[in-house]
């Protein structure tokens, strides 16, 4: 294909062939419908004023300005890529902008929602879970559904200051939960963390080598949405169970911060999972305070049903 440069040179060498590509730019641009009108609502525009202008107006004429044309790549072959030109006129001067079409507002307001929610080691069909698909067929399903509407529902006033604790079956669909309300919380403009626990605690014991384990902690504490997936998948040290998990659930409840879990675990069995160690010991009073602090950030619920995981 010849270059613009190469074009304008034969055409400035050519003065009939630039006439006749002149005429004709001037032809299709004075005929659009839309410039047409903008003539006619702006009599100031005199034939002057518009051959002063004229390669405005063809830029204008020949962008995309129609999102109907492009949903899925946006004006992407406009010269600026994901942006509508825009005409103004004041007194016989023409002004032209460009702005963000709605497919590149939709791209940037989904790509702002999936920043809010982080995630430590979590399925990608998690992160895309909604209410909307949440299967309420059992009714055994049905309390667990009304409460998690119901924290989103409050969070349009204020924050909750409890989350939920999600137990019950192996496959039933409590992780599932997590992401459904995580997303939806990000349509509201707050942040959320899920973290599945058995890689959280590798990636906090790996972080001994690099010297981040506060850091991260602090990250834990402070997001506004806490998410433990998988609670009690596996026996804590008592140093973690302590300083780690005690530190971040004291914290949150001290700011009334939610928090929501999952485990296989009701709580007081999670409390005797708590007090064995890995060492083997036997720390009951400790795990007593876990507990307490769960209960001051979360709701425990049930969730029955089938094991969807049988199915896959």
């Amino acid at each position: 294909m010849e270059s613009i440069q190469a074009s304008l040179k034969k055409w400035m060498q050519d003065k009939q062939s630039f006439q006749n590509v002149y005429k004709q730019m001037k032809f299709d641009v004075l005929n659009d419908p839309e410039i047409k009108q903008l003539i006619m609502d702006h009599p100031e525009l005199t034939d002057h004023a518009i051959d002063r202008q004229l390669i405005k107006l063809y830029e204008y004429y020949s962008q995309n300005k129609d999102c109907r044309n492009c949903p899925e790549q946006g004006c992407q072959h406009n010269i600026l890529p994901g942006y509508k030109p825009r005409i103004d006129v004041v007194g016989s001067e023409i002004h032209l902008s460009y702005e963000k079409c709605k497919y590149t507002l939709l791209r940037e307001e989904q790509q702002k929602r999936a920043s809010l929610i982080k995630s430590l080691y979590m399925p990608k069909e998690i992160l895309k879970a909604s209410l909307a698909d949440i299967d309420d067929h059992n009714p055994a399903r049905h309390q667990a559904i009304r409460e998690l509407i119901h924290f989103v529902n409050q969070v349009d006033n204020a924050l909750p200051k409890k989350g939920l604790y999600f137990h019950g079956p192996f496959g039933v669909g409590k992780t599932y939960f997590l992401g459904a309300v995580a997303n939806q919380l990000a349509e509201k403009g707050i942040a959320s963390m899920l973290i599945y626990m058995p890689e959280f605690v590798r990636e906090i014991k790996s972080s001994f080598k690099d010297d981040s384990v506060d850091e991260k902690i602090d990250q834990f504490k402070h997001i506004p949405v806490l998410m433990l997936d998988d609670l009690g998948a596996e026996t804590l040290s008592a140093w973690f169970r302590d300083e780690v998990l005690g530190s971040i659930l004291q914290y949150r409840m001290m700011n009334e911060l939610p928090v929501f879990f999952t485990s296989n675990f009701t709580l007081p069995q999670l409390e005797k999972h708590l007090a064995m160690t890995s060492r083997g010991d036997v720390e009951e009073l400790k795990a007593g305070r876990i507990i307490e602090r769960i209960r001051q950030v979360s709701k425990p619920v049930e969730i029955k049903g089938d094991n969807r995981r049988n199915d896959l």
